[in-house]
């Protein structure tokens, strides 16, 4: 039998894990509980998080904000701190799952699984977001994008958790968008996705261009050249689609048995055409 242990703070949970090295930690499961019915992993014992507050909730710090790595989708969804400042990532929650893996799954449990198709993964690389990670003795905070190493890769280390995400205001940020194509219209793994921020000046023009692809390579694709293809432009069809064909040479998808990698590569492209209905809104 199996253990599964629940501890109700982090001074509880350290020695689980001293005792338990080869234990696998989680909060909602979402991912785990599939794993597991599968017989693809079989850990000596389970430590959820789910009921350590410390873990748990949004803060307000000032210039940046956290979230704590046990916090659910859901609640995420319904918070007004994210909505204000954050809104690319409030329209990546809309559309991740169902309400059931929303009330269950966490932003902590989509960074640790590190799948390129992960919802909130483009956002959170477009809001510069960092990642705080803990030991027993010790603390400190990575960029995601150095974080995430590949799918299920990460540089989580022996000994320690994901604690949370910190993410800095961007007032300066006028243009949030995030899409997703899937094989339906709802409860679907992205097939490509693009998460993008965006700042407008007054002269129509883009002073600043982060973007994001989902499900286009092993991590989440960001490409310098295509941000720099906008900056300085205004935000026109033509700027688009000279961004959109240095898109397609960015990304690089492969052949699965949801799409094929030429479909994804032009739907990378095509997406950035999009900026132009969030520009009107």
């Amino acid at each position: 039998m199996r253990k599964v242990f629940l501890p109700q703070n982090l001074e509880a949970l350290w020695p689980l894990m001293a005792e338990f090295p080869g234990a696998l930690i989680y909060a909602g499961g979402t991912d785990l509980l599939v794993k597991l019915r599968l017989r693809l992993v079989d850990p000596p014992a389970l430590i959820c998080l789910e009921r350590i507050e410390e873990l748990k909730g949004v803060k307000d710090q000032g210039e940046e904000v956290f979230i704590g790595a046990a916090t659910t989708h859901s609640v995420l969804l319904g918070d007004p701190l994210i909505k204000m400042h954050f809104p690319v990532l409030t329209q990546a929650l809309k559309v991740l799952g169902s309400p059931l893996v929303r009330n269950m799954g966490t932003i902590g449990g989509n960074l640790i699984t590190a799948s390129p198709a992960g919802d909130t993964l483009p956002p959170l690389y477009v809001l510069g977001a960092e990642v705080e990670l803990r030991t027993k003795n010790n603390r400190c905070r990575l960029p995601v994008q150095d974080f995430i190493r590949g799918p299920g890769n990460t540089l989580l280390a022996p000994g320690e958790i994901l604690t949370g995400v910190r993410i800095r205001k961007h007032p300066e940020i006028n243009i949030h968008h995030f899409e997703k194509v899937g094989q339906r219209k709802a409860l679907a793994i992205a097939l490509v996705s693009l998460a993008a921020a965006l700042q407008i000046g007054g002269d129509g023009r883009v002073q600043k261009a982060r973007l994001a692809w989902g499900s286009v390579g092993p991590t989440v694709v960001t490409s310098r050249e295509v941000e720099a293809a906008l900056e300085g432009n205004p935000l026109s069809l033509d700027a688009l689609e000279k961004a959109a064909t240095l898109a397609r040479f960015a990304v690089s998808p492969i052949d699965d048995v949801r799409a094929c990698a030429d479909y994804r590569r032009r739907v990378a492209g095509n997406l950035l055409l999009r900026l132009l209905l969030s520009q009107n809104q």
